[in-house]
């Protein structure tokens, strides 16, 4: 198997070199950057596979990294930042990130959602392609085309709408959402849910015979009209 390459970013020595030796005993190749500036720079000379994004840090913060980033790649990046506030994780996750850990974390729970998210983006070969009217899910190659247009969505994103869309009319829980595309050990909330869901209908607005259409009291359902 090719080991999955992995940019650590954070402007605190200490912390990059924990994570660097929990990433490599686990076999992953490691790059490391102390700054956001230094982080565009690798991310546009490597092919990364994942990619640990502080919040603050000097000369360019992780948000803006991120919206650098998402110009040109849905690569999965998981946000690590010292701030537990909800604003602070929903506005990561509205900029695009797939997760995020609040400090201070353990480093193996740490490599745990690392490797839920790398397995989650490699698609399974006994997923099938999903068609609506205007709309090609292919999970083969995460590629969304809606109204004959490629549609970018970074990972969860397409992995809550492949769900949704292959079990159409049919309601789900945002437990039962965060359980079936996050994990079952993922500690976010429905917040997580909610933020994902309004990402994808906002890419997908103007269509008629099928919609994600929230539940009141239960959750959403992809339905087909």
């Amino acid at each position: 198997m090719v080991e999955s390459k992995i940019l650590i970013v954070d402007d605190d020595v200490n912390i990059c070199e924990l994570i660097e030796v929990y990433l490599l005993k686990e076999g992953y190749k490691v790059y490391k950057a102390y700054d956001g500036e230094t982080a565009i720079k690798i991310f546009k000379e490597k092919q990364l596979d994942l990619i640990l994004l502080d919040v603050m840090m000097p000369k360019m913060d992780g948000y803006t990294v991120l919206k650098e980033i998402r110009r040109d790649s849905q690569i999965p990046v998981i946000m690590l930042t010292a701030k537990g506030e909800t604003f602070d994780k929903v506005l990561g996750l509205e900029l695009g990130a797939d997760d995020y850990m609040v400090k201070p974390f353990e480093p193996k729970e740490l490599v745990a959602r690392i490797r839920a998210v790398l397995r989650r983006y490699k698609p399974s070969s006994q997923k099938r392609t999903i068609e609506y009217k205007d709309l090609v899910i292919d999970p083969d190659s995460y590629i969304v085309i809606y109204k004959g247009s490629k549609i970018e969505m970074p990972p969860k994103e397409f992995e809550l709408l492949y769900f949704l869309a292959s079990n159409p009319n049919k309601v789900f829980t945002r437990d039962q959402l965060l359980y079936e595309v996050w994990g079952y050990d993922y500690p976010g909330d429905s917040r997580t849910v909610d933020v994902h869901v309004k990402r994808v209908r906002e890419k997908l607005s103007e269509q008629t015979d099928w919609q994600i259409k929230t539940v009141w009291g239960v959750g959403y359902k992809f339905e087909v009209k």
